[in-house]
Order: structure tokens, then sequence, then C-alpha cells
């Protein structure tokens, strides 16, 4: 007997060993993180290459050794007689997996292998093969844990979920051994068994109603009529291996499509539907390459209209507790996406009830919260891989129990109940149309922890990080309860919701990227129009809680040279323009808000002795004589920009900051001072020393739909003396 190890995707490796002994019945098996060990023949490792449906690799061990140190690895690698497993003309590569103290580095691991290996052929009186990481004839794999190394050839060659029949994928195609493991866990693989042994077999169906590439659906097809999921393959492992048995492998080759079944014979209905055209094209191409796609029925719409009642059916009864949904839907994985999702999967969950009653569904997913919107109880979950991806593999049954109606928890409605009570406050204001952007809802309530800000037809949902003491699970629940809610009670598209999430934010943190869309929206406020942008910035182009603070400075700069700092994208000083200011000098550190900046003057058909200027503001303004009647100075709490020379911490500098625009003020000239610092405490000492006259004007530039927040910024006019 001999030991070769079986590798899988984590989480799959107790079903692997169920697997292995149904495919090789004699073998002692023992499970290890991610592999299954098997004590068994060269034949047992080829029946398990040939059939099995969830490992990645088969590597027959050459040895296992202590190893503590580089010289321990070198020597366990040099003692094999190599020449007599291969051969110098066929190259090779060295895979290296594990770290240790000593050996922290899988490269330099690899390395020290492959010095071995030559270094045994020279030895040996043999040339020395080449290596090579393309297309290598042999492939050894190290594998190193807690100082033992253990070195194996690889029989199977390519990882074994290559099946070899993609010709196309979609965005994440599923992982083939991935797709067969959901359909070991959804019971359908032990159904087919109990069929092809029985007597009296009854009529299976099994449906992908969202089967993009139609990995799942192949996979089932290819199990129904028992076509062995490496017998397309053609390149092997242990082609150029010397101990490799043709004869031993050809019965197994042979023995394999022996078994294999005709379509008509297999008693199972399998369904491949997807939205998305393309996919279906690819669907049918992978499916004709795999041999099945007589056996598969495809179809193209929507998932939530999909139903077994129109689609082509031989006598079955669509009732029956035999029949299986296996489905790997969409994740959400980007943030954007779940304020669609979220409705869909309620939707979905009810079509399923009412056109799939005891039935039973198996679906993967990253994202339980978002299954959790079907209004399924589950009978099982299985952890599993997809890729890097954690997930869970969850069954339903849809059974009488399964398919009753769940009720609105008391959140919501709590929820919905204030955000009606909100809207209904702030009608007056809606109606007058000053602006299309106002928020409608800020934290209100603790547990729905959270800011809504409409601009026109869409809408903003920013996540605050919930509290420490508040379990993430429960705070995603409740942002999900906002998201399926909004449509409902705003009268906004899903399509049209944006969802953010907004933690404690450092300088210009709140101006990084976060996604690539450049989607634009116009939006008005007292008459001035503004270019914002709804999904790339964690901001959107336009603070809205400075809405009054605008008109207030704009009604004091007629006839007046305004400078204005931190500019951001310029909504001050469109504004000071309209307001007919003199001139107008725009500030900002970065060239993508100056150009928008630039950008809103031409979208209000803004044109005269307007300069704009891409600079650090706090040096800028420390290089321009007195020249400004108005300056309008709105800085970051904190900033540690490359671009700038040292931090900036606005409670800390404010004093110098304001000192140096002294320096650009004009005799009775003002500063109009704001920042959103809630903890920040102006230094009435020195600024009045410097000869200001100081008016704290917070409270009257909060607008109403701010009301709840007094502290959502500060803001003072700074008048210096004649």
């Amino acid at each position: 007997m001999y030991q070769f190890l079986v590798t899988t995707s984590r989480g799959l490796d107790a079903l692997l060993q169920d697997e292995i002994l149904t495919i090789c019945p004699n073998v002692d098996t023992k499970l290890a993180p991610g592999m299954v060990k098997v004590n068994g023949d060269l034949t047992d490792a080829y029946r398990i290459c040939m059939h099995s449906r969830l490992a990645n690799r088969v590597l027959w061990v050459l040895v296992h050794a202590e190893s503590p140190n580089e010289q321990a690895l070198y020597n366990a690698a040099n003692g094999i007689d190599w020449p007599t497993h291969f051969s110098h003309e066929h190259d090779f590569m060295v895979q290296f997996n594990g770290t240790t103290k000593s050996i922290n580095n899988t490269q330099f691991g690899a390395l020290r292998i492959k010095d071995a290996i030559v270094d045994r052929f020279v030895e040996s009186g043999v040339m020395r093969p080449s290596v090579s990481k393309l297309a290598p004839k042999i492939v050894i794999h190290a594998r190193l844990h807690r100082d033992e190394v253990t070195i194996c050839i690889d029989l199977s060659g390519k990882s074994l979920h290559q099946r070899y029949y993609r010709q196309s994928t979609g965005e994440a195609p599923l992982k083939e051994h991935v797709a067969s493991a959901m359909l070991y866990r959804s019971g359908y693989v032990e159904q087919v068994r109990q069929n092809q042994l029985s007597s009296n077999p009854s009529n299976l169906v099994i449906a992908d109603p969202m089967c993009g590439s139609g990995t799942i659906a192949i996979e089932a097809a290819l199990i129904a009529q028992r076509i062995a999921p490496a017998a397309a393959r053609t390149h092997w492992g242990f082609t150029h291996w010397k101990h490799h048995q043709p004869a031993a492998w050809q019965q197994v080759v042979t023995e394999a499509k022996e078994q294999e079944l005709n379509p008509n014979d297999t008693h199972v209905t399998v369904y491949a539907n997807d939205v998305d055209r393309k996919l279906v094209r690819s669907a049918k191409e992978n499916a004709d390459e795999a041999g099945v796609f007589s056996s598969i029925i495809f179809s193209q719409t929507d998932a939530l209209k999909w139903t077994i009642d129109n689609q082509p059916l031989e006598s079955i009864d669509t009732h029956s507790p035999t029949h299986f949904i296996v489905t790997n839907p969409p994740y959400g994985e980007r943030l954007g996406e779940l304020a669609t999702l979220l409705p869909m999967f309620v939707d979905w969950g009810a079509q399923l009830k009412a056109h799939f009653a005891n039935w039973q569904v198996t679906m993967l997913t990253s994202n339980r919260e978002l299954l959790r919107q079907l209004r399924l109880r589950s009978s099982k979950e299985y952890a599993m891989m997809n890729g890097k991806l954690e997930c869970k593999s969850v069954n339903f049954i849809l059974n009488e129990a399964n398919c009753t109606a769940v009720e609105q928890h008391s959140g919501q409605i709590d929820f919905a109940n204030r955000l009606k009570k909100n809207l209904k406050r702030l009608k007056p204001f809606i109606s007058s149309n000053v602006t299309n952007c106002y928020r409608i809802y800020d934290a209100d309530l603790p547990e729905y922890n959270c800011a809504i800000d409409r601009y026109d037809d869409w809408l903003v949902v920013q996540e605050y990080a919930p509290p420490k003491d508040v379990p993430a699970e429960k705070a995603r629940r409740r942002l999900h309860d906002v998201l399926l809610q909004l449509p409902a009670l705003t009268g906004v598209s899903t399509k049209q919701i944006v969802l953010k999430v907004r933690e404690q934010q450092k300088g210009k943190a709140q101006y990084d990227k976060i996604s690539t869309h450049q989607d634009r929206l116009v939006v008005h406020e007292h008459g001035a129009q503004f270019y914002v942008n709804l999904t790339d910035y964690l901001d959107t182009g336009l603070f809205l809680d400075h809405r009054l603070t605008r008109q207030r400075f704009a009604q004091d700069v007629q006839g007046l040279r305004v400078l204005n700092l931190f500019a951001y994208t310029g909504s001050v000083s469109v504004h000071a323009a309209q307001g007919k200011a003199a001139s107008v000098t725009t500030v900002d550190m970065s060239n993508t808000y100056i150009d928008w900046a630039k950008d809103n003057f031409r979208l209000n058909n803004l044109r005269g002795g307007y300069d704009f200027q891409q600079a650090d503001c706090l040096q800028w303004i420390k290089h321009h004589a007195k020249q400004y009647e108005r300056i309008f100075i709105d800085p970051p709490s904190f900033s540690n920009s490359k671009r700038m020379s040292g931090t900036w911490d606005v409670q800390r500098d404010h004093v110098g900051l304001i000192r140096d625009a002294l320096g650009c003020l004009t005799r009775g000239g003002k500063i109009y001072f704001s920042n959103n610092l809630r903890s920040f405490k102006l230094d009435y000492e020195a600024v009045t020393a410097m000869g200001f006259q100081v008016e704290d004007i917070s409270k009257e530039t909060i607008p109403v739909d701010y009301l709840r927040n007094q502290k959502i910024h500060h803001c003072w006019i700074l008048t210096l003396d004649k």
C-alpha cells in the first residue's frame, strides 16, 4: 500500500473523503485540512483522478521527512532517486507550500528542492533536467508543515477542477468542483444514485435559474449521464512519470466510458436559465463542448419570472419533493449592488414560494444576509470557498411551513414611520423648490444608523460605522431593512439608490475615489446648477449642510473681490459669482476638483474675472498681498496629504491659517470661517487679538433638513477692523 494526497478547497475535505470511499471502497483515508490522505495503490489514484468531482490534485507521496532547517529540506529531496522517476529530457517545476521559522519563504523552499533534484541527477551521472514554469512535463509538490516536509509527484497535472469544456465564461465563473460540491450538498447526487440503482426510477428535475456560463447545469448533466469529470482530459501529470502503468490507466479509462448513460436513460431533466443572452449562449457552447447539450433545456428570461410551468416538460410531477433548484446568485460584493439586489431577493423568495412548493433549493453566497431576504428558513448550511471568497451553501425545503409569509418586524415599522414623519415635516421646504437635493433622514433612530440624502430622483444612503457594542451582522440587517423600504417610501427606483459606508475620515480621505463610474448628475440650489457625482467618491461634490452658508456669503459679495480657499468643487465660488462679485479666485490642492469647479462655472454660463488655482492653500495664502474683501475658508478637519509639507489639524492650526489669511484681507474685509469638526473650539482670544470682530452664525446656517444635527458644522464671520 502506498500513500497519496487528494487536495480540495477548504470546507470540502469531509465531502471529498465520502466521495473517495465511493470511488474506491477499499482504501484507507484520513482527513487533513484541505485534503484527504489515502492509503491505496496506483489504480486507486488513477480512479480518483478520473472520477473525483471535488478534488483539485492527486499527489503521489515520495517521501515524508523531518525538515527543521533548509539543509534537512535539501537532504530529504536529494535522498529521492529522481532519475528513476523521470528522464532528464523532461523539464520539471517545483511547487512549494508552507513555511516554518527557518524556512519562511516559499520561493526559497522551492529553490532548495530544485537544487536537490538536479544535484541528484548529476550525482547519478545523468544530465541535469531543465526547469520550466510554463508547461512542465513533471510537477513536484512539496508541502511543509511543523518542520516536516512531504514531497510528491503531481499525478493530475493541472487542477482537476478544470474539466476542459469552458469555451467562455461570465465575470465571476463558479469553479466546477464547487458546483459539484453544491450538487452533493443539495442531495441531488444521492438522489441520482438511488434512481440509477432502482428498478422503478422516478423522474427528477434540476434547475439553475441564474445559470451564468452553465457550470451547475453542466455538472448536473454529467452526473446524470455518469460521464467522468476527467473524461475529456488529455494531459496528465503521470504521462512522463516512469512509474506510470499505462495498462492500468487504460483499464480505468475503458471502465469510465462503459458506465456512461444515454441522455434518454437518465430520468433527469436539467434546466439552465439566465437573463443575459450572452451568458446563455456561453452556457450552450460550454454544454456542447462537455457533450451534454442535448441533456439541458436552455432559456433566457428574468429568474424572477422563470417557472417550471412555462418550460418544456414530459410527464413530470412538478411538486415532487425530489426536484431541485441549485444556483449561484449574485453576492453583492460591491457595496452599490445591495440596493438593487435586496428587493430582488425579496421578490424572488415570493416567486419561489408561489411556483416551487415542495422543491429543494440550494444557493451559494458570500452574503448570508442577502439570502435572508428570501424569507425562507434554511434546513442546512455548509461553509465552503468559492475562489478566495468565504461562502455558504444554504439548503431550503419549500414545504408548507416555509412558504408562509413573514411579517415586518417592529423596527422596520418604526423606520418607515420616522421617514414618513420627516418627509411630512420637510414638505413645505421641498415644495419651495429652493433645491432638489436635501437630507431626509439622519440616524434619527439609533438602530438605523445611516444618513439618507436625496439628489433629484436619486438617493444616497450613507451607512455610519456601527458602535463597537453593536454586532456587525445586526447592523447589516438594519441597513438592509432601510434599502428594502426606501423605494416604496420615496418613490425612487432601486437602480437609483447609492450605498456608501461613512467612517471617521481624516484629511482629504473624504475626497478619495471609491469607484470609477464617472456618472454626473446636474442638481440645482438657489438658482445655481451643480454637477454631483453620487458613485465615485465618498462625498458627492456638494456639501448639503452648507446650503444656507453659501447663500449668506453670496448676499455679501456684490462688487467685491472674493477668495475661496479649500474650494473643493467650487460651489461657494459659483454662488459668489452669481452674487455679482467683482472677481472670484478659487484655490484647491486637487486638479480634479479645480476642473470640477471650472465645469460648474461653465454649467452656469459664468465667464469673466474668475481665477482657478491648483495649489496647497496653506502655502499659497502666504505669498499673496492684501487684495480680497471677502474670503471663504472651509478647511478639512485633518490632512496628511503627500502634496503638503506637513500635517494639518484644524483645531491645532486654525489660528495660524487665519493669521495668514489676514495678509490677503483688506481693511474692513470679512472671513467666513467654517469646519465640520464637532469638537472644534475657536480661539476667540487669538482671533480678536488680530483685530477681528467675531460673529458666530452656526445656528443661522443650519438648514431645515439638518435641524436634528446642530453640530453638523460651525461657522463664524470674522470682520477685520477698518
